[in-house]
């Protein structure tokens, strides 16, 4: 039965195959069903329908080109919070294990550079071999403070962050922020002064906050303000791994500045070179720590 109400003039013209209300003289030139200007998607020759652009058939480009970008070049993904909570799900499951083992798992994942542990009874460290130290630190708490804050701060910038940048791309950040803050915190603090937490990954995220404000042309005024006043926490407050927070802020800026600032053209080479660059600085510093410890 014609769908048309009564009095309607009669078209042969046929229906968007994905919109039945919509007349349409347009076919794609792949599987030649009708489409609407809706489903109308630029191909080399013609138009094609949006089943066929995502197969990567006709088109001359693979099945994801035509899908949404990111500022950064990532896919557009529909949670864009996924790796923001990977990661908050394992400091939370690091956290309930140190709860239910205690004292002797932190004293075998914290970040230290080379003393000896009265609780492992031997002498332990990033300079005795256990570089796992580097990263495990990064998901290791203690105090229901400290992990509340940093899980806070991770939902916060990360829920920014990502959708920005992609899954992937983000996911690399986090992990140089979190690396790059346990080895400045390892070159700087004293080589029997523990660490943990994942400051570093937060305040690497900050950093590409302001990186992606200022790309935004975003009002600057209060996120200066903010960091600023994040960096007078970090130097006032005891105990505090100061090392760790400005280790993440700064390669978390240069990571997400290379992300965005990369030419079109060379985007992932230049992203996935800044990443390596900023991993062989870290690899460097570590083993020329380790030599002078050692």
């Amino acid at each position: 039965m014609d769908p048309r109400p009564s009095g309607t003039p009669h078209s042969d013209l046929p229906r968007c195959y994905r919109h039945p209300e919509t007349e349409t003289g347009v076919r794609c030139t792949r599987c030649d069903k009708p489409i609407c200007p809706e489903c109308m998607i630029s191909a080399s020759v013609g138009f094609q329908c949006p089943d066929c652009v995502r197969s990567g058939s006709g088109t001359g480009h693979a099945a994801g080109a035509n899908q949404p970008r990111t500022l950064a070049g990532g896919r557009v993904a529909e949670d864009g919070h996924f790796v923001t909570k990977i990661l908050i799900g394992i400091n939370l499951a690091v956290y309930l294990a140190v709860l239910s083992v205690g004292d002797r798992l932190v004293a075998e994942l914290e970040l230290i550079g080379y003393a000896f542990s009265p609780v492992l009874g031997e002498v332990v460290g990033v300079a005795d071999g256990e570089w796992y130290r580097l990263l495990t630190a990064a998901f290791l708490h203690q105090a229901v403070w400290h992990i509340l804050f940093n899980v806070i701060g991770l939902w916060v910038f990360g829920g920014i962050v990502e959708p920005e940048l992609g899954r992937v791309r983000f996911a690399a950040l986090c992990l140089l922020s979190g690396l790059s803050g346990c080895v400045l915190a390892y070159l700087l603090a004293a080589p029997n002064q523990p660490s943990l937490g994942a400051s570093g990954v937060v305040y690497g995220l900050i950093g590409a906050w302001v990186v992606l404000a200022r790309r935004r042309r975003h009002d600057m005024r209060p996120v200066v303000l903010f960091v600023a006043l994040s960096l007078l926490m970090t130097f006032t407050r005891p105990a505090i791994s100061w090392e760790a927070h400005v280790g993440g802020l700064v390669a978390g800026a240069l990571v997400t500045y290379a992300m965005l600032h990369a030419p079109q053209a060379r985007r992932r080479l230049v992203q996935y070179a800044a990443c390596g660059v900023v991993l062989l600085i870290d690899l460097g510093i570590v083993f020329a720590r380790s030599a002078a410890l050692t």
